[in-house]
């Protein structure tokens, strides 16, 4: 599955270029940056009121570490978009690390994973439990781990996820599904 939309394909062109000179940059800003916006507000949504962290921060912090220092090379919307949920959630990461330091510890709670699960700000415990579950199943599928980013992290329905990656809206759900079951089992292990 290809980009189909005109600034789809105007935006896997863009990226294509070599480099990231200052002309693509400033090209490529304006047609992402609602997009990348909106994925920052899904994420910030599901935050509690009043965080320091707002979405339009998320988005530039995003794209800031996304092409400071490196030439990178992407091949397509879907990377384009695949790296910004990364670096949305290693924010976001960071973030729960942060807190947890401040917090000096506290103990790991058990809590099911869902998806209204971010409609409370969560533990950074639970957080971090999340992202190692995450690091060990990408070593086994790492397209399962795309499908939760896309998902979960970039707040992306099933059909703009599928388009983002490429693939049918069935593997998509199939992905999902799988994914949720397996993060479930490997975040809950040993809390019985």
């Amino acid at each position: 599955m290809t980009d189909t939309n005109p600034e789809q394909t105007r935006v896997t062109e863009i990226l294509q270029r070599a480099g990231n000179s200052e002309a693509v940059l400033r090209e490529l800003l304006p047609i992402v940056y609602e997009e990348l916006r909106n994925i920052a507000r899904a994420q910030m949504a599901k935050e509690t009121p009043g965080q320091t962290l707002q979405p339009t921060a998320l988005v530039h912090e995003a794209y800031l570490r996304l092409f400071q220092g490196v030439e990178p090379t992407w091949e397509n919307r879907a990377h384009f978009f695949g790296a910004a949920a990364r670096s949305m959630r290693q924010i976001l990461i960071n973030r729960a690390k942060s807190r947890k330091a401040e917090k000096h510890g506290g103990k790991m709670t058990r809590q099911e994973f869902n998806e209204g699960i971010f409609s409370k700000e969560p533990e950074p415990d639970w957080l971090l439990t999340l992202d190692s579950a995450l690091e060990k199943l990408e070593k086994i599928d790492r397209r399962k781990v795309q499908v939760v980013m896309m998902r979960y992290f970039a707040g992306l329905n099933i059909n703009d996820s599928a388009s983002a990656l490429g693939i049918s809206s069935a593997t998509v759900t199939r992905e999902w599904k799988f994914a949720k079951a397996w993060l479930h089992r490997e975040m809950t292990r040993g809390t019985d």
